[in-house]
């Protein structure tokens, strides 16, 4: 009989150390997951903000009556992976050699500038294209149809919430006041300060083609915690 209970604690013993190495195993991948994704986010947000010209919003819309700082924070400039940015050379319409530009690309998809948000320490490129492998990569423009970054009228840009401080995840912790800052691929950072704040169903896009008389405006996008509605954040320049 001890023989036999001798062996059953050891297959439990192998058990609990099995299950244990596997758990730890899983955890420091999901750690250098999201250490690599904020990581390469941030090298291409630095290289792209390089000599920005920067334009600070003139008004305070905010409904903080107290003066706030409209100076965009400045950055490191780091160098980018090879793996991380490339360019591709695209022809216009008009088939003019002259008239080639040059794309920036992060990971494979094309974008169309970045985004920093200081108070939740978010640095990522903004993809032009939303799709199953873009969201999973950075943070993506859903509206409008061939977009433009700091342009008037407003642009909405979804991100994912995976509940670990990859993406918008933290976005549950910004406030009215709180400053968002977009660079295009001109290289002019814009300063929008948030406005409004609200959930919404997942099939609710009224908001999307709002009257913006003519300001600059943008709008995040993603899953509440439990994900049963959308948080919905507004700003303006």
């Amino acid at each position: 009989m001890r023989s036999g209970y001798s062996k059953v604690l050891t297959v439990i013993l192998i058990i609990i150390i099995v299950a244990v190495i596997a758990l730890l195993a899983y955890l420091g991948y999901d750690y250098y997951s999201r250490y690599r994704t904020n990581k390469d986010g941030e090298a291409y947000v630095d290289t792209l903000t390089e000599g920005v010209t920067v334009d600070a919003p003139t008004v305070d819309v905010s409904t903080d009556s107290s003066s706030q700082n409209n100076t965009a924070p400045t950055t490191t400039n780091e160098t980018t992976s090879t793996e991380t940015t490339t360019t591709t050379n695209i022809t216009s319409s008009s088939g003019n050699s002259s008239s080639k530009k040059k794309r920036p690309t992060y990971k494979g998809f094309y974008t169309l500038g970045s985004i920093e948000i200081p108070k939740t320490n978010v640095k990522y490129p903004i993809l032009e294209k939303v799709t199953k492998k873009s969201l999973e990569t950075a943070v993506a423009v859903v509206w409008p149809e061939n977009a433009e970054l700091n342009k008037p009228g407003n642009v909405v840009i979804v991100g994912h919430n995976y509940r670990n401080g990859v993406f918008f995840s933290n976005n549950k912790k910004l406030s009215k006041g709180d400053k968002i800052y977009i660079t295009d691929l001109n290289k002019k950072r814009i300063a929008y300060t948030i406005y409004n704040i609200f959930e919404a169903s997942d099939t609710d896009t009224k908001f999307y083609n709002r009257d913006t008389k003519g300001k600059r405006e943008i709008t995040l996008s993603t899953c509440t915690d439990n994900s049963a509605a959308r948080l919905i954040i507004e700003a303006r320049e």
